[in-house]
């Protein structure tokens, strides 16, 4: 007994250590025991209140390059500074991102987004906070679990199940379910013992199934705690953010700050409406509007009907397609998918499955066939439950369509610096422009504004009025106007 006295004050004192008490039988919780050694020692990692990380980086846009194939275009962030409260399962995060490409929004953007718990919340230039949706709880707690500190003792909590053990390269690695119901992969280096990344899976709207890995390099000691000073999240291929630390800090008051009570009692927004408001523009043409910046239009032919852009997302193509098709009893075949950027592209697995034609730049092709033969196993959508082969009509430089009721030219946006492959319409007999990216009368600048002139005074078209994917219904003239009045912004 007098053996046995002392132990059991010592777990007393410091129930964290129990789990060391029992690594002889659980190979895989010693392992987190040496990890959160090597990081300053279990005692002091547990005791944490709060780490602040400060820096600036590169954050590409995924989705939005010029061609399918070439780099995606950067902000620059400066001013990034991240709060974790460890105590209250909170986190605050602020930056200012800057445009470093063509853009038609207001090239500096300052954000603030915060997690308290269960409730997300943004708060806006002005000092308001807004909740925001469910979606966003869940990609914050995983953000807030990419980094050494939070993913160990995320690994260390009660609750939390930890398997798997295993070599990969360099590092040892293992799977961590945390008490929160995350999931993640912890690798190790197995000369340092210090995390070398953290691994999670998710759902992406264009991708499918997605690997988010977050590597930590260059790590410094913080009062007795070891950092990172790098910090590089990667989807799958595709850089996501490069973050150089310029200051870590530990137990910084105040910690992240707590949802305002005005906050925490807002309901949790409900997810946008999906609805699709039609607008007849002419005999045989409709526009296929609604609540959300993103519209399709729909061209009669003497057989069938033709979807100009097949939707943003799986939910909007799957309404927009349904709407088409009630517009008349011919048969909706055809789907222009206008170019390769995300927010266009985002229906094109929907119109695969609904056995659609997609008539798309032929540069399209080879990145379109990628997205269509992705893994969706985490969220399987239409396409994945039950594979099609896709049929594609590709364009080069132009393509008529043409019957005895209706024609449909088709041309490729020629030297425009933003987009590349896109594909814009022309129908003669109504003088409308169809088009996508080419102009919106939202935008607050349009740099790229004259070369859409341009393309159209090379292409020899009579315009009367802009059918647009984004933004309202203009008349040419008009849209001529805007873009004059709306000229490049510099960000400084």
């Amino acid at each position: 007994m007098s053996r046995l006295l002392p132990a059991l004050l010592v777990v007393a004192m410091f129930p964290l250590l129990w789990p060391a008490a029992c690594a002889r039988v659980d190979p895989n919780r010693r392992f987190v025991l040496d990890v959160a050694q090597a990081l300053g020692g279990v005692d002091r990692v547990t005791a944490l209140k709060s780490i602040a990380v400060e820096g600036e980086g590169d954050a590409p846009l995924l989705g939005q390059n010029r061609t399918p194939d070439s780099d995606p275009p950067n902000w620059k962030v400066t001013g990034y500074r991240r709060v974790t409260d460890l105590a209250n399962d909170r986190t605050d995060m602020q930056q200012v991102r800057t445009v470093q490409f063509l853009f038609a929004r207001l090239p500096v953007q300052r954000q603030h987004q915060a997690l308290d718990g269960a409730v997300a919340f943004d708060v806006t230039p002005d000092g308001v906070a807004r909740r925001v949706g469910g979606q966003q709880v869940m990609e914050r707690r995983a953000e807030m679990l990419r980094h050494p500190i939070t993913a160990v003792r995320a690994a260390l909590a009660e609750g939390a199940v930890v398997t798997n053990r295993r070599s990969q390269g360099d590092d040892d690695v293992i799977d961590v379910s945390t008490a929160h119901g995350d999931v993640l992969t912890l690798a190790v280096s197995r000369d340092t013992r210090l995390p070398t990344s953290v691994t999670t899976r998710a759902t992406n709207a264009n991708l499918g199934d997605v690997t988010i890995v977050t590597a930590f390099a260059e790590y410094e000691d913080v009062s007795g705690v070891k950092m990172p000073r790098r910090l590089t999240t990667r989807l799958d291929k595709y850089l996501q953010f490069d973050l150089r630390v310029s200051r870590n800090a530990v137990d910084v008051e105040p910690a992240a700050a707590a949802a305002p009570q005005a906050v925490r009692s807002a309901p949790e927004p409900e997810p946008a409406e999906v609805s699709v408001v039609v607008e007849p523009v002419a005999k045989g043409v409709w526009w296929l509007a609604g609540p959300v910046n993103h519209r399709s239009s729909v061209v009669e032919f003497d057989d069938h009907l033709l979807l100009f852009e097949a939707g943003l997302n799986e939910s909007r193509s799957k309404a927009v397609i349904k709407a088409a098709r009630a517009l008349s009893p011919k048969p909706l075949t055809q789907a222009v998918v206008s170019h390769h950027h995300f927010d266009h592209s985002g229906g094109l697995r929907v119109a695969v499955a609904e056995g659609l034609t997609i008539i798309t730049h032929r540069l399209n092709e080879p990145f379109f066939r990628e997205l269509l033969v992705r893994p969706w196993t985490i969220e399987p959508d239409d396409l994945a439950r039950n594979p099609r082969a896709p049929t594609f009509q590709l364009v080069d430089d132009t393509l008529t369509l043409k019957d005895s009721s209706m024609e449909l030219r088709l041309y490729h946006l020629l030297d425009n610096p933003r987009e590349g492959t896109n594909l814009f319409g022309y129908i003669p007999k109504h003088r409308l422009l169809l088009q996508a990216d080419l102009y919106d009368n939202t935008w607050e600048q349009h740099p790229w504004g004259q070369n859409s002139l341009d393309n159209i005074k090379r292409r020899g078209l009579a315009v009367d009025r802009s059918i647009p994917v984004h933004g309202a219904i203009d008349s040419f003239a008009g849209m001529v106007r805007t873009i004059a009045a709306r000229p490049a912004i510099s960000p400084n």
